[in-house]
């Protein structure tokens, strides 16, 4: 990666944070995110040789991912709201097409080659984590129809310890969504984000928020060796 591209993703992720994110200090208890302790089918089969988190550029390519560009930030803390530091973050989706970037998950009329597809992010002290990438879609495939989303999954010292789907608040395939119809009205909630267009953007970009409360005390994430990611065995959609 070039230096002006490392420089562009540290500038990129000090603005989300410091733009979108609340500062952590909590009088009560937070409501634990729901978890949805499956991956799907789709998480990559093979990894793509860029990683970092922004989705919309392929290493130092000039042609970016297609759709809308959204600003993905939030925090990963405790139910007190004690930030979880140094935990990795992965996030995956399809393109603005309805494919993946999984082998069995495009679409017959291809896929974005230009969209990353899949990222990853390493929370700070605080517990925040950033990305940049498009507005999730709604999509077919295998004969299953899917609202927009997208797939979540945190892991602290190798342990794979949450995984969940964000939607989008309020959009209306979420109505006929299998995944959606299956939690209960206040675990629905904690899985749903506004999009909301970025201020004084002039390429129509979106922001959306997502705090990650994990039903653990920070005690039981003692900072261990940052080793790879803990995968869920089930996979379901």
């Amino acid at each position: 990666m070039s230096a002006h591209r490392r420089q562009f993703i540290r500038t990129l992720s000090a603005a989300g944070m410091a733009a979108f994110t609340v500062p952590g200090v909590f009088a009560q208890q937070l409501s634990r995110t729901t978890a949805m302790t499956t991956e799907g089918p789709f998480y990559p089969d093979k990894l793509p040789l860029d990683t970092d988190n922004d989705l919309l550029v392929l290493n130092d390519a000039i042609t970016p991912g297609i759709g809308e560009i959204t600003h993905l930030t939030g925090r990963v803390t405790t139910p007190s709201g004690q930030a979880i530091r140094n935990a990795i973050v992965e996030i995956w989706q399809v393109d603005q097409g309805g494919s993946y970037i999984h082998t069995g998950g495009r679409q017959t009329s291809g896929f974005d080659a230009n969209f990353q597809g899949y990222g990853r992010f390493l929370t700070d002290s605080q517990g925040h984590y950033y990305f940049r990438t498009i507005k999730p879609v709604e999509y077919t495939l295998i004969g299953i129809h899917r609202c927009p989303h997208i797939h979540m999954a945190i892991s602290k010292s190798g342990e794979r310890v949450f995984t969940s789907q964000l939607m989008v608040k309020g959009h209306p395939a979420n109505a006929k969504d299998m995944v959606i119809s299956g939690l209960e009205p206040a675990a629905r909630e904690t899985v749903m984000a506004d999009f909301r267009p970025l201020p004084g953007s002039k390429l129509g970009e979106l922001t959306a928020s997502w705090d990650i409360v994990l039903g653990r005390t920070a005690e039981e994430f003692q900072d261990g060796p940052v080793k790879g990611f803990g995968r869920s065995q089930n996979r379901r959609r």
